[in-house]
């Protein structure tokens, strides 16, 4: 039976790499993004590969989670790749830092993943040996936390933190593992061209760790390449 992955936030960067790299191992593949009709990467690839099904979801929006979701009903789920999510705006230092895009970044980076893993997990139990992989950043990290600023970003990705431990934690004994995942410094739109990695090295880098990792590594905060992160 051909392994499936969901995959959000598929409209260009680490989604759309990831895509890529699990169609072309012969993946299905559930990739999600908002307006995804509007993403001619994502068509063509639509194109190529018959087990490639485009979701419209605005991970923000719960009727939207549900709307997509429906589509995979009776659907087993091996894999789930929480990539969607916002920097935020600005570097949001000490001086400027409003409640209401706070809130807004909040909801999309470290509320949105639980409310999709809720509405997938029915499909995630009929999985072969199943994984959560949430996208977190080292910029959730408190101990590598030296400079400071960026108040609306590092919060939010500290937040998914939390979520993902408490995840894995309530679904360990169903088998299911969750891993926190930095894809590193990334040459994509947020992380910018002086990045230090391309998209494709991560994703294949995060493939590797995420088929070697076994249920005692649940809840694990890893660095791309498997190195563990500081909390």
């Amino acid at each position: 039976m051909m392994a499936t992955v969901m995959i959000t936030g598929c409209s260009r960067g680490l989604g759309l790499e990831a895509a890529k790299q699990y169609l072309a191992d012969d993946w299905k593949v559930y990739a999600s993004c908002r307006e995804p009709d509007s993403c001619p990467e994502l068509q063509a690839l639509a194109r190529d590969y018959h087990q490639l099904h485009l979701l419209d979801l605005d991970i923000a929006n719960n009727d939207s989670i549900d709307s997509a979701v429906r589509q995979l009903h009776g659907q087993p789920l091996d894999l789930l790749i929480q990539n969607a999510g916002v920097y935020g705006p600005g570097a949001s230092r000490l001086e400027t830092v409003e409640v209401e895009p706070w809130i807004d970044t909040l909801r999309i980076n470290s509320i949105a993943p639980l409310m999709v893993v809720q509405r997938v997990l029915d499909n995630l139990r009929m999985g072969y040996d199943p994984t959560v992989v949430l996208l977190t950043s080292k910029m959730g990290s408190m101990t590598d936390n030296l400079s400071g600023g960026s108040y609306i970003y590092r919060s939010s990705k500290a937040a998914l933190n939390s979520v993902g431990k408490s995840l894995a934690e309530d679904l360990r004994g169903e088998g299911i593992k969750v891993l926190l995942m930095h894809p590193g410094w990334v040459k994509t739109d947020m992380g910018g061209p002086n990045a230090l990695i391309d998209a494709a090295t991560s994703v294949r880098s995060m493939r590797q760790v995420i088929a070697a990792t076994t249920l005692t590594e649940s809840g694990s905060y890893l660095n791309y390449d498997g190195d563990p992160i500081p909390w």
